[in-house]
């Protein structure tokens, strides 16, 4: 039996499952049609050299990098998929390392586009640039902490000074009005400070905390994988933040499946089995005051969007992928739209089908909601549909099979839409 099985009841826990708050949500649009979000590579020009990088950048622009023109055509192309429009991210490498930045997040707001804007924590992360791309029209912005202190931020990133700038980014990006995400990359290194990180992100204030579970492509490769135990530990971990903040997981897809089974568990008044990094991370956690004060009324529910179905990323030469960790691509944009791409090419199309699921992912009563990472299973494998590495769950094995039905709405006679619904 997997060890997310009921361990025993807890005292007080008590919000029953289906009791009309949504445990995971879904896009309200078909992902068939069109993608809930589409991020562009803008360029791969970083000065930093972090060690998990999947573009494995480098200090200068690549002279093959789709250019202002190209670039606005793949914003209209995001713009044809309809209204509401998807969240736009321009990422990178550095995105302000172009210096039409500004002009094309107007550009992509213009055409009705939420933009959001992805930094580096390089010497172009100022509040002049920030309060640019803002008067241009960018919503939100994206910053990545690695390391609770600066010691382990700056060694990550490659470059001394990075944790300090990263901090004054986010502290402007904030006054300026600008949402901020913040971004953790979960490596063997980083675990012993995942509840470090999250008391100083919750200390400082974000739209989001978002636990990036490694991809080993690109310089990633080069890091230490975490087992399948330590993954489900750190799933559950977070699920725990998220009574304090608004959390989610990239590449994480099985944090899906986590919630599913807690909601189910804290109906019940149960507590999950778990190992002892969650321990090690709770005891942290509790140490620091992380959970002391104000809960959150609403926990934030995951939202159910994997690699090509209800993503689509579009890389610096404008070949499109199902994921920025998945270097397959399914054609370019300098020579199909992008919703052809989306929503007929072969890669995308099959991602989108959970019957072709392969191994335990296949055979696992959650495939429909999580179907686990196709990125790291194409890593390890070479195979886009092989199982998931990462995920400890044996299909079957938790003890509320009806009741994950009721969820998941495929019991007739226990639906429980509302706690599986659309965004």
């Amino acid at each position: 039996m997997s060890r997310t099985a009921g361990a025993g009841r807890t005292a007080g826990a008590g919000r029953t499952a289906g009791a009309g708050r949504a445990v995971v949500r879904r896009p309200r649009h078909a992902v068939a049609e069109r993608p809930f979000l589409v991020i562009w590579e803008a360029t791969r020009a970083c000065p930093l050299a972090c060690l998990h990088c999947r573009a494995t950048a480098q200090p200068a622009r690549d002279p093959r990098e789709l250019d202002g023109a190209q670039a606005r055509r793949v914003m209209d192309g995001v713009a044809a998929f309809g209204r509401p429009a998807p969240l736009f991210v321009i990422t990178g490498g550095d995105p302000f390392q172009r210096p039409d930045l500004c002009e094309l997040v107007a550009y992509g707001t213009g055409l009705g586009l939420r933009v959001a804007v992805s930094p580096s924590g390089t010497p172009t992360l100022t509040r002049a640039n920030l309060a640019a791309v803002r008067e241009a029209g960018a919503v939100a912005v994206s910053l990545s902490l690695d390391g609770s202190a600066a010691g382990r931020h700056d060694a990550f990133r490659g470059m001394p000074g990075v944790f300090d700038r990263t901090l004054d980014g986010w502290r402007a990006a904030r006054e300026l009005g600008l949402k901020v995400q913040i971004n953790t990359t979960v490596t063997r290194d980083s675990l012993t400070d995942l509840a470090d990180i999250a008391a100083l992100v919750r200390r400082e204030g974000a739209m989001l905390w978002s636990g990036f579970l490694l991809v080993p492509t690109g310089r990633g490769g080069g890091l230490g994988a975490l087992s399948a135990a330590e993954t489900e530990d750190v799933l559950h971990f977070l699920y725990d933040c998220g009574a304090a903040m608004a959390v989610k997981t990239t590449e994480g897809h099985h944090f899906r499946r986590v919630a599913l089974q807690r909601a189910v568990l804290d109906a019940k008044g149960e507590r999950p089995a778990l190992g002892p990094l969650y321990r090690l991370l709770s005891r942290r956690a509790a140490g620091l005051g992380l959970f002391d004060g104000e809960r959150r009324a609403v926990r934030r529910p995951p939202l159910d969007v994997s690699a090509g179905r209800g993503f689509a990323f579009v890389s610096h030469t404008g070949e499109v992928h199902p994921s920025g960790f998945l270097p397959v691509s399914a054609g370019n944009v300098k020579d199909v739209p992008l919703t052809a791409v989306y929503r007929e090419s072969e890669l995308f199309t099959r991602l989108r089908d959970p019957g072709l699921l392969r191994g335990a992912c296949g055979a696992c009563e959650f495939k429909a909601v999580c179907g686990g990472s196709r990125s790291r299973a194409y890593a390890a494998t070479g195979d886009v549909l092989a199982p998931d590495p990462y995920c400890d769950y044996r299909p079957g094995g938790f003890p509320y099979q009806d009741e994950v039905r009721a969820l998941l709405g495929t019991d007739p006679s226990k639906r429980a839409e509302s706690c599986v619904q659309s965004s």
